[in-house]
């Protein structure tokens, strides 16, 4: 939620995490924070199959070219992270709609009926179900990119350890700052996914359009 707003003149903003989380307590309470839960959990299945198998097949495929492993890890976690980001993207769409009701939880629709309005409203395309599809491919293929060409690069040079806690430590750790560079590296584009398919500053008028426009009004206005 504090990632969607409009900047310093959002009149809706928050002033700092801490406070975005005080101001729903108080006026949605606890479950403000669960509001557009049941997307994720409907798209978490297929995306995670959809994200390994592709990852998978891309990699074969990517065996026939004489490639560096390193470089052929990081262009099939590209691959997989886009088709992953077309499986994902009408759920994304529904849970930021749903975050940004600011009604209480017991008052907002449910994801099937938001889902139905969206469709009803705007259709299934690049205004409507797939609003902000381009950044969430950006989001997707740039984060598996880095992280899968991360990960499995830097697990191939660190060398195994034989006692078992010591190499889920090395797995993990190797997980941990693979996870966080991939998330600071693509947060831009998460960012832009989340204006352009969040509430436009001005009822009627669309300023979050695009990706890349998104990203530089972004960067021109806040920095």
């Amino acid at each position: 939620r504090f990632q969607i707003q409009r900047g310093k003149t959002d009149p809706t903003g928050y002033k700092s995490l801490g406070d975005c989380f005080r101001t729903i307590l108080q006026r949605e309470g606890l479950l403000g924070f669960y509001k557009g839960i049941f997307p994720p959990i409907l798209a978490e299945t297929p995306k995670r199959a959809v994200k390994f198998f592709t990852f998978e097949q891309y990699k074969k495929l990517l065996g026939y070219v004489s490639l560096p492993p390193g470089l052929a890890f990081a262009i099939a976690g590209l691959g997989s992270g886009l088709t992953e980001a077309v499986v994902v993207n009408p759920f994304e769409v529904v849970k930021v709609t749903l975050q940004t009701n600011r009604n209480a939880f017991t008052e907002q629709p449910s994801s099937f009926v938001q889902a139905r309005q969206i469709i009803k409203t705007d259709g299934l395309g690049f205004q409507g179900l797939n609003k902000g599809l381009t950044a969430t491919l950006g989001r997707h293929g740039v984060f598996n990119m880095v992280y899968f060409g991360f990960y499995f690069n830097v697990k191939n040079i660190l060398p195994v350890n034989k006692d078992p806690n010591l190499e889920f430590l090395r797995k993990f750790g190797i997980g941990l700052v693979s996870g966080t560079i991939a998330s600071i590296i693509n947060i831009p584009f998460d960012v832009a996914k989340s204006r352009i398919q969040g509430p436009q500053p001005v009822p009627g008028e669309i300023k979050y359009r695009t990706c890349f426009k998104t990203m530089a009004t972004v960067y021109k206005e806040e920095g």
